[in-house]
C-alpha cells in the first residue's frame, strides 16, 4: 500500500507545531508528558517526525496539541496554504 503525501509531506501542521512549541518554550519530552496527561501517548521521535513532515497526525492528536499549547485549530493550520501551491 502506498502512503499518500502532499508534495512529499505526510502532514501540513509540522512547521506550526514546532513554532508554537518553541514559542511556549516546551521541549519535545515536555510535550510528550503533557500529551500523556490527556491520554495521548507519543514519543520524542514522534514529535520530531511530525514537525518535519515525516509522520501523519491523527485528529485526536491534533486537538491534544492545541490543548497542550493553548492554541486554536486555526493557529495550528495557519499559513498551510503553501503546501497546495504548485
Amino acid at each position: 500500500m502506498r502512503v499518500k503525501t502532499l508534495n512529499g509531506n505526510l502532514n501540513i501542521i509540522g512547521n506550526n507545531l514546532r513554532r508554537y512549541r518553541l514559542l511556549k518554550n516546551f521541549s519535545q519530552p515536555e510535550i510528550c508528558r503533557k500529551l500523556d496527561l490527556l491520554g495521548v501517548t507519543m514519543y520524542n521521535s514522534d514529535i520530531y517526525e511530525i514537525e518535519y513532515g515525516k509522520k501523519t497526525v491523527k485528529d485526536f492528536e491534533i486537538l491534544a496539541f492545541c490543548k497542550v499549547l493553548g492554541i486554536t485549530l486555526e493557529d495550528l493550520y495557519s499559513d498551510t496554504e503553501k503546501y497546495y501551491e504548485a
